[in-house]
């Protein structure tokens, strides 16, 4: 046989044992965990977990160590064997045959221990990526203490008049049954508990809203996206939803596929695996789109008629922004919210979420609250938030800078807005002895100015 097939046969060997694992999606959180252990351990005290809880960064930082112990054993087999590689054609051309032949054996040794530690660095990779996933965002420093909804501060409080309604005011569940404007009855026939079907004027009401939201969205230069209402589990696990809140999703089993939650899930999801030049940001995007979450559990006469129900729809508003103005463009969102609350004439107050109560995937969210009239309650209808890095980091949505170094972007979310409770709101503080009186704004939008 020849020098140049032994060659040719000798590189075939070492390209064999060349194997490189997949490193895990989330090396860089595991490099901030090592570096900023107290950190990340205080930031998780903020949300309101155990000192059980948090042993779980010990986990992640021993488990990494393994990691990287496998992975330079494994560098250390592959060079190795490489250098044995390149001896073999050496030793065939020098007419060593019986050498180059015990190499052989020693190279095939040193591919199936590369083999194997490959499936051992593969199984550490998935345990590591488990214990990452469990892990939530790191709350920003100016977020309060606090594990319940009634520790969230109140940001910005609602210091005019709530409408003036007669001691016989009735709910948005009462109205929709005078004025026929949706059914909640029928949607229980046709798919069961918290599907209403909005009819009649109630129908073009909602309507006009998602009108009127994607207008105003687009006035403020986000571009509308109009995207699937499925998505698969890498789309649900960059943004958070998995596996954090895969019980309170809708899942298509035969095809694995999930019902979005919020439209932040395949909007946000649009740049993963993208780098963007920093000239580009910020990316400013919108979608309209049904929303479902199952919300098992819940009863009672606080989650009546709108006020929780499975699907509904609402307007989306995301950003991916240079870190560096995120904090800045999430108040920027804030006064977008406001904005659509003034112009329908609502009264509101916005709430600073404490530790406890923030999203899985947030640093830091303000919510909006409107209070319905009849009920004299604030319900919830908007969540502004800021992720800092931590979608980005699942999603590996990037941009590079002027200088070409490339970095994780920030991205934001909010809620601009939520329909069912809004149209709760509208027909409640709005009801006169007339009928319900509709935002001078949403007229050119619903063709009527009563509901009578």
């Amino acid at each position: 046989m020849s020098t140049e097939k032994f060659t040719r046969i000798a590189g075939r060997l070492a390209r064999a044992i060349r194997i490189t694992p997949k490193q895990t999606t989330l090396m860089l959180q595991v490099k901030v965990i090592r570096e900023e252990k107290q950190r990340i351990i205080n930031g998780l005290r903020k949300r309101g977990w155990s000192a059980a809880q948090i042993k779980i960064i010990d986990q992640i930082i021993g488990l990494d160590e393994q990691r990287r112990n496998t992975q330079k054993d494994m560098d250390d087999s592959l060079a190795e064997g490489n250098k044995l590689a390149k001896s073999i054609g050496q030793m065939m051309a020098q007419g060593q045959k019986a050498e180059a032949e015990a190499l052989k054996i020693e190279v095939a040794a040193l591919k199936t221990k590369s083999k194997m530690m490959e499936e051992q660095l593969n199984t550490l990779k998935a345990q590591l990526d488990e214990l990452l996933y469990s892990v939530p965002n790191i709350p920003h420093k100016s977020v309060p203490k606090g594990k319940t909804p009634e520790e969230n501060k109140v940001a910005k409080d609602w210091k005019k008049p709530f409408p003036a309604l007669a001691d016989t005011a009735l709910p948005h569940w009462d109205l929709a049954k005078q004025y026929n404007l949706f059914d909640f009855e029928l949607g229980v026939k046709l798919t069961g508990s918290g599907f209403p079907v909005y009819r009649g004027k109630g129908a073009r009401l909602q309507r006009a809203l998602i009108q009127f939201f994607l207008d105003e969205a687009g006035k403020a230069g986000y571009e509308e996206i109009a995207p699937p209402l499925l998505v698969n589990e890498d789309t649900a696990r960059g943004t958070g939803q998995l596996p954090d809140k895969e019980a309170q999703m809708y899942k298509c089993d035969l095809d694995n596929l999930y019902l979005i939650p919020t439209a932040e899930v395949p909007v946000t999801n649009i740049l993963r695996d993208e780098i963007v030049p920093a000239k580009d940001l910020p990316v400013k995007m919108t979608a309209y789109t049904p929303c479902f979450r199952r919300e098992a559990g819940a009863w009672g006469a606080h989650v009546r008629g709108l006020n929780r129900v499975h699907q509904f729809d609402k307007i989306e508003i995301v950003q991916i922004e240079h870190p560096d103005r995120s904090y800045k463009t999430l108040q920027g969102m804030i006064r977008h919210v406001e904005k659509l609350m003034n112009k329908l004439e609502l009264p509101y107050r916005i709430l600073l979420l404490c530790g406890g109560d923030m999203g899985f995937a947030s640093a830091k969210t303000y919510d909006f609250e409107v209070w319905s009239g009849a009920q004299k309650r604030w319900l919830e209808v908007s969540s502004v938030s800021c992720f800092e890095t931590f979608q980005s980091n699942r999603m590996k949505v990037r941009f590079r800078d002027e200088n070409g170094k490339i970095e994780l972007v920030h991205t934001l979310n909010g809620s601009a807005l939520a329909l069912a409770r809004i149209v709760a709101a509208l027909l409640e503080n709005n009801q006169t002895p007339e009928g319900i009186r509709i935002p001078k704004v949403l007229w050119k939008y619903t063709g009527f100015k009563m509901i009578d």
